[in-house]
């Protein structure tokens, strides 16, 4: 037993720091408003073909619908990471948050399709200011291993709402609440955008501002040029006859982002951390992330052309007719993270092959010679799709996050995050295109649905040659 002159010179323990008491319900806001993000990216390919219908467009505007709200969110969300480190997140989540509702009540009064498409590109922009201010958020209020299982929410969310959000517009364009129609899809953001205001005044901390910290001015404008031309032909050049400019902004595209990592370890204070560009499981992290949400986010679009166009589906019957991507996905989800702890990237590999078999099944069946004269012909297909989907998703961002270390962790969650849009982005505009010259080159529209599949096959290859790359095993944050 020790005396108190044993104890005397010693020095006490330094006792931790209390948590912070709101802390889950910070982690609830940042889900929410990630979850407002998820639906207003899915949710509209469902009511596209009702928006054209009332405001004119074409087919374009169906497009256009997803390119204006993903493209300016994906240009702008690492640049506002780096706001919210200079101005305060808390600052930023909520002008974000208030900016995004006013927003998507705009979405919802317009009469034409030029003034759609301007909300929409309000949309992406303040949604791009709301989210990663989250990231930084969490790190503020979260410590040590709690920080982990807190990322660990992400993926299970986001992925039920990715596959949900065209079930949900499908129920709400169907039931035409008080005679809304399509305006409905964007309505629901009312009262979740209402929520994460309330909530963020009450329990969100203020944290700190660092007004002296520069921006990197070449580094934003390079991203920005390089996601557009990657993603404006794909969308306009098709109705234009593909000419010779939109063909050289896709080779630039790609040369801009490699330009963009050579540059950005000279930079003073770059957007990117450099260590996060040299290491190589977190790239290949990137292209998985980049290949795997361009194949999701643009299929669904299709097949939401291919049941209201060809098969003259209702937009609620539509729904319905892809609810069992959402089926199989919920199915997975839940032991998917539990099973990559113990197997690492093997269970992500396992989830892009099963979702590849379901395409594959897709393409049978859709194709010239196949069966599917109703949407519920294609569930074996999609439900097989699904499943390899919640296989996926619910582990992929903590595989690759567990290859960062602690301070690298908020930085490498927001590109991760920026990687993720830009691929809704490109793969709506990449699978669409497909889908249209499909049409335009006399394949009927089983042949077109066939062909885009196997595009998105083409896609799904690639993330599982880039998966080769993760970390083998999930390790703990340090």
């Amino acid at each position: 037993m020790e005396t108190a002159l044993d104890t005397a010179g010693k020095t006490p323990p330094t006792a931790a720091p209390a948590p912070y008491p709101y802390r889950w319900a910070v982690l609830a806001l940042v889900l929410t408003a990630d979850v407002m993000d998820l639906l207003d990216a899915t949710i509209t390919g469902i009511a596209a073909p009702e928006v054209a219908a009332d405001l004119g467009g074409g087919r374009e505007l169906g497009q256009w619908l997803q390119a204006a709200y993903t493209l300016p969110f994906a240009v702008l969300l690492i640049t506002a990471g780096r706001l919210g480190d200079r101005y305060g997140r808390r600052r930023l989540f909520l002008i974000g948050s208030a900016g995004f509702t006013l927003a998507s009540a705009l979405c919802s009064l317009a009469t034409e399709p030029g003034w759609l498409i301007t909300g929409r590109a309000l949309q992406g922009a303040l949604g791009a200011l709301l989210l990663p201010q989250g990231f930084g958020l969490l790190k503020e209020v979260f410590q040590g291993p709690e920080l982990g299982r807190a990322f660990g929410f992400f993926g299970p969310v986001l992925g039920v709402a990715a596959v949900g959000g065209p079930v949900l517009g499908g129920v709400l364009v169907g039931a035409d609440l008080f005679g809304t129609g399509w305006r409905a899809v964007f309505l629901v953001n009312l009262p979740l955008g209402l929520l994460t205001v309330l909530g963020a005044l009450r329990w969100m901390p203020r944290g700190e501002a660092d007004p002296a910290l520069r921006m990197d001015l070449p580094g934003m404008l390079l991203t920005g040029a390089a996601s557009a031309a990657l993603v404006y032909p794909l969308v306009q050049g098709p109705g234009l006859g593909w000419p010779w400019w939109s063909l050289v902004l896709l080779a630039a595209g790609p040369l801009g982002f490699w330009l963009f990592a050579r540059l950005q370890p000279r930079r003073p204070s770059p957007l990117v951390l450099p260590s996060l560009l040299r290491n190589t499981a977190y790239t290949g992290g990137i292209l998985v992330v980049t290949a795997f949400f361009a194949a999701f986010s643009g299929v669904t679009l299709v097949l939401s052309l291919f049941l209201q166009g060809p098969l003259g589906m209702s937009p609620q019957g539509a729904g319905y007719s892809v609810a069992p991507l959402a089926l199989g996905m919920a199915l997975t989800a839940g032991p998917a993270s539990a099973l990559a702890r113990r197997k690492g990237r093997l269970v992500i590999q396992a989830g892009i092959v099963v979702s590849l078999l379901g395409l594959v099944l897709l393409a049978v069946l859709a194709g010239p010679a196949g069966w599917a004269t109703s949407g519920w012909r294609l569930v074996p297909a999609t439900l097989l799709t699904g499943l390899g989907m919640g296989l996926v998703v619910p582990p992929l961002f903590d595989v690759i996050l567990g290859g960062v270390t602690g301070p690298e962790t908020g930085s490498a969650a927001g590109v991760l995050n920026a990687a993720q849009q830009l691929a809704n982005a490109f793969g709506v505009a990449l699978l669409v295109t497909c889908w249209s010259a499909y049409g335009d080159h006399g394949y009927g529209p089983g042949g077109a649905l066939a062909g885009t599949a196997l595009a998105v096959v083409g896609l799904l290859v690639v993330a599982l040659l880039a998966s080769y790359r993760l970390p083998e095993e999930i390790t703990a944050r340090h």
